[in-house]
This record gives C-alpha cells, sequence and structure tokens, in this order.
C-alpha cells in the first residue's frame, strides 16, 4: 500500500475513534446538542478519509495536486471535527442558533468560532 493512501486511511481510523470517544463524553459539553453534531462530524469524516484512502490510487493527479489534496482533505476532516467540537466545549450560538437553544457566549469566543466553520472546506452533516 502505497504510503499517502496508507496515511489517509490512518487518519480516517483516528478520526473514526475521535469521533466516537466524543460521542462517549457528550454529556459532559456545555451545549450537548453540538457535541452531537461533533460526534458525528468525527464518525463521518472519519469514514470519508477511510473511503477516500481506498480509492486514493485511482485518483490521477499531479504530484503538487496531490499533495494540495492529500493536506485540504485533513484540514476539512480535523477542523470540522474540532469547530463542532469548541463550539459544543464553548457554547457558542452565533452560527448554529438553532442548536444553541437560548446560549451564547462572549463576543470573541463567538468570533473564533465564525471565523473557524467559515475556514471549513466542507461539512457532512447539517448543522445541529
Amino acid at each position: 500500500m502505497d504510503n499517502s493512501k496508507r496515511l489517509v486511511v490512518c487518519h480516517g481510523v483516528f478520526l473514526f475513534l475521535l469521533g466516537l470517544l466524543t460521542g462517549l463524553v457528550r454529556e459532559h459539553f456545555t451545549n450537548v446538542r453540538m457535541s452531537l453534531a461533533a460526534h458525528l462530524e468525527g464518525v463521518m469524516n472519519g469514514i470519508r478519509l477511510i473511503a477516500l484512502g481506498g480509492i486514493w490510487q485511482e485518483v490521477r493527479l499531479s504530484a503538487t495536486s496531490t499533495k494540495a489534496t492529500f493536506w485540504l482533505l485533513l484540514y476539512g476532516a480535523y477542523s470540522n471535527w474540532l469547530v463542532t467540537t469548541i463550539t459544543a466545549i464553548l457554547g457558542t450560538s452565533s452560527m448554529t442558533p438553532i442548536a444553541a437553544a437560548g446560549r451564547s457566549a462572549s463576543q470573541w469566543n463567538e468570533a473564533l468560532i465564525s471565523i473557524g466553520f467559515v475556514s471549513v472546506p466542507y461539512r457532512s452533516s447539517p448543522r445541529a
């Protein structure tokens, strides 16, 4: 198995496990509904990386494009889970008003989460 293919699959398994662990401790977050979304983000993005790792050799890109695609996939998957998890921890509401259920956080927390959500290249599930 090619090294980059192996790395994509390994990151997928790791992110899948992070998603499972997030689900195990979801009752301890400030916003339980967003912690469920973080759990799903980890699991879904982990599965996505595993699936993409399975077809990694079939994608024909230049060396530069392959490297950029690899890093963008990892950034998108991990940042998606991380920003959603931080949202659940802080209880922010500006980007997730329905899931926030009346919660709010300080302005700098709201700004941080807004920047984080905007920087995520894709989302695997709708905001809770």
